[in-house]
């Protein structure tokens, strides 16, 4: 019997060592820089370092009192401080609980002195049987003062939020609880107290599950029978098997081996339960453990309620500190997989699918190749999730670019459809646990895609508004501006009528033209104000020869700036207004970009299909991101006081007459703006020529 109580006493503070261990591990690896975490996490290490030292030899070893007095110190400053700076720190402690604190501390010396001067006297001493006495009596007091300063913690800590500390309280006070009868009955009775000495290295690894339970963020709040609870049921199970067949082969050591077994035995086995329980919970363990426990344990692979509501809460964070809609709706849907990272593409004026966004994915992308429009209007029609597994296997047909086909994290393409209509795409790293798509995959994929496609559509056409809203605002500020020449002309008009009768006089000759100078400083400040709009009617296309235009325009800008013009080009099919309108906003732009002793040059070529205009300057330069976002956007604008109007009116009169502008920038070195406009038939050309 005083064997097996020995072997119990020995492995059970040994497992309670590990798990306090593991536990304080864990604790110091969220890198919370608050004190309380920190204190708590050192109080378990102290906790398991005496647990194991208690392993080791039994109670009976010299430093084992020692050890638990340090322990008992640990766990008080902890209280200590969670009083001061905890919820139940908003108003200061009395001074009567300090008192007690102060109390507990100096018994704890106390008891610490007695143990170390006991120890050295003889046994046979009354000295040795008095002090021994006192010390039973010092931890008995310890203990009970340690209890009414848990049960004071927990009084006055807020009702509402009691909840995430109930359990590691509670701990404590099983803990204190007994060691308090365990002192008790070995003070009255001391040949029946081995037992409990014992039993106690059990109770302290019982209770080690129960304070994570109770430190872990919101986990008393969400245990419930579910998915997750059998998760961690499971979790539980297979460490408890762990320790079991530990302890086994422990025991079997110990009764084939020497006398120094048992030392190797606990250290071997302690330092090994510490690391598995530091590492199996990598990110690839647990998908690994989730994935097997759903194909063996329930019928379907996710848990639709859960999914749905985290797939809200996520989209749908508040608060300003929240990431932008777009790496939430990305992260939303790489949640349901446990995809490690995401990609958020959205679909452009040209249907296609270019770069918005990302989480977690490493990388520049800003300049990465959109998916054509072909490949949109595939996606579009029949709604497919795109399995990369099957692509690189040689089972699909999609020709999807190819920086997304040589990504080795590339898994999933899923589409975001909003009533038929293809708004973006979602593609999906891969998994911890790399595995093939399944029809669940699909299905739940498909309906979160819809579902973020909502969002994104809902945000696209709050964002149209807010622009309509101040294309509005600008129509009254217009509106102003016109009541302002309404008064010059009422004033010019006044003038000219004057003239008629005092042309002669001197005075009115110099009051005339300090009146006209003030009229056309201020026509002039409000032409600063606005942009270039509506020069004319517009034409319908017609075969334009770009070269002469461009050499006007070049001429009269040149007294602004320094203008160098190349190259020729056939005529295109265009109207030379609009044309006008496109490369004065184009050069104005490059002009205020470069320095003053930097020429703009316009460059004049063409190709197969387009007559080709390069405005070039070696200014500030853009970046892949404004250009993207903000170059072409209205009312979006770099310069001080600009509307913003020019690059968008520009974009628009180019798609009008069937071209386009593309834009090649990098801060420091420069821009170039690329108009490209269609070339004139060849009888048209022919006829301007007869005419010129």
């Amino acid at each position: 019997m005083g064997m097996f109580l020995q072997f119990v006493g020995d492995w059970g503070h040994a497992l309670a060592a590990v798990l306090f261990a593991a536990l304080g591990i864990f604790l110091l690896r969220r890198r919370d820089d608050a004190p309380e975490p920190r204190l708590l996490a050192a109080a378990l290490l102290l906790t398991s370092c005496w647990a194991l030292y208690v392993s080791f030899g039994g109670v009976s070893q010299p430093l084992s009192g020692v050890g638990e007095s340090v322990r008992n110190a640990g766990w008080l400053l902890a209280l200590f401080v969670m009083l001061r700076r905890g919820p139940a720190g908003r108003t200061s402690p009395a001074a009567t609980v300090i008192a007690v604190y102060a109390a507990v501390a100096a018994l704890i010396l106390i008891q610490s002195f007695t143990d170390l001067t006991w120890r050295q006297l003889s046994p046979v001493s009354d000295l040795h049987q008095a002090l021994v006495s006192a010390s039973l009596v010092l931890r008995m007091m310890t203990a009970i003062g340690s209890l009414l300063l848990v049960h004071h913690l927990y009084t006055v800590w807020p009702s509402r939020e009691r909840g995430g500390i109930a359990l590691l309280l509670g701990s404590l006070a099983a803990m204190w609880t007994y060691d308090l009868n365990l002192y008790a009955i070995c003070y009255l009775a001391p040949h029946r107290v081995s037992e409990l000495y014992a039993l106690r290295g059990l109770l302290m690894a019982s209770l080690a599950p129960v304070m994570a339970v109770g430190m872990r963020k919101g986990m008393a709040g969400r245990l419930q029978l579910s998915r997750s609870f059998t998760f961690q049921s499971l979790s539980v199970v297979a460490v408890a098997l762990y320790v079991v067949v530990l302890l086994a082969a422990a025991l079997l050591i110990e009764l084939i081996a020497g006398p120094y077994a048992r030392v190797v035995e606990i250290a071997a086995v302690f330092f090994t339960a510490v690391t598995a329980l530091v590492l199996l919970p990598s990110p690839r363990i647990r998908a690994l453990w989730k994935v097997q426990v759903a194909k063996h344990f329930f019928q379907h692979r996710y848990d639709y309620r859960t999914e749905w509501m985290r797939f809200g809460e996520t989209i749908g964070r508040p608060g300003d500190d929240s990431a932008p809609l777009g790496a939430r709706v990305a992260k939303a849907v790489a949640d349901i997989t446990d995809s490690p990272a995401a990609i958020l593409l959205l679909r452009d004026d040209r249907g296609a699918l270019a770069f918005e966004t990302h989480w977690n994915w490493h990388g520049d992308l800003s300049d990465a190749d959109p998916v054509p429009p072909g490949i949109v209007e595939k996606l579009e029609t029949s709604g497919w999730i795109v399995d990369f597994a099957k692509l690189k296997n040689g089972e699909g047909v999609l020709d999807l670019p190819r920086w997304m086909i040589a990504d080795r994290r590339a898994w999933a393409l899923v589409p975001l459809i909003h009533y038929g209509r293809l708004i973006g795409a979602v593609l999906l790293a891969r998994p911890p646990v790399d595995r093939r798509l399944d029809w669940e995959d699909f299905d739940m994929l498909r309906a979160a895609g819809r579902q973020a496609a909502t969002h994104i559509s809902e945000a696209q056409g709050q964002q149209a508004l807010d622009d309509a809203q101040r294309f509005d605002e600008f129509n009254r500020r217009f509106a102003f501006i016109a009541h302002d020449i309404k008064n010059l002309v009422s004033q010019l008009s006044l003038l000219s009528r004057n003239a008629e009768r005092h042309a002669d006089n001197p005075e009115f000759r110099a009051d005339m033209l300090l009146t006209l100078k003030e009229s056309v400083g201020k026509m002039n400040d409000m032409l600063a104000r606005l942009s270039l709009h509506n020069k004319g009617r517009s034409e319908e296309p017609r075969a334009t020869p770009l070269r002469d235009l461009l050499g006007q325009i070049a001429h009269n800008r040149a007294r602004q700036h320094p203008v160098q013009l190349s190259g020729d080009a056939p005529p295109a099919l265009a109207d030379p207004a609009r044309v006008e309108q496109i490369i004065l906003h184009l050069m104005q732009n490059a002009i205020d970009a470069s320095p003053a002793d930097s020429p703009v040059e316009l460059r004049l070529s063409a190709d197969a299909q387009d007559a080709i205009v390069e405005v070039i300057d070696r200014g500030r330069g853009m970046s892949a991101e404004y250009v993207r976002r903000d170059l072409f956007k209205p009312f979006s604008s770099s310069k001080p006081g600009g509307f913003g109007l020019g690059a968008f009116e520009a974009r628009s009169l180019a798609e009008a007459m069937g071209g386009r502008i593309d834009v090649d920038s990098k801060p420091g070195v420069g821009s170039r703006f690329t108009l490209r406009l269609p070339l004139a038939p060849v009888t048209d050309r022919q006829e301007q020529e007869k005419a010129a």
